[in-house]
């Protein structure tokens, strides 16, 4: 899955839930984002993202395995 892929499921499933989406492309080390979603904030790396790599990111953001 590609960043900008997960960018926009998360930014739908927040929506939903009602809860602030926020994408901060400057807060980052290099190419990485800093997203939050309600009250919880990850980095997410550019590229190509692991199945595995995706969990870990919903884990981190308190959101379901099978929520993307």
């Amino acid at each position: 899955m590609r960043r900008e892929r997960l960018l926009a499921a998360l930014r739908d499933l927040a929506r939903e839930r009602r809860v602030a989406f926020m994408v901060n492309e400057g807060r980052g080390k290099g190419s990485h984002y800093r997203v939050t979603v309600g009250d919880r904030t990850t980095t997410i790396k550019s590229g190509d993202l692991s199945p595995r790599y995706v969990e870990l990111i919903l884990k981190q953001l308190g959101l379901p395995k099978d929520a993307v």
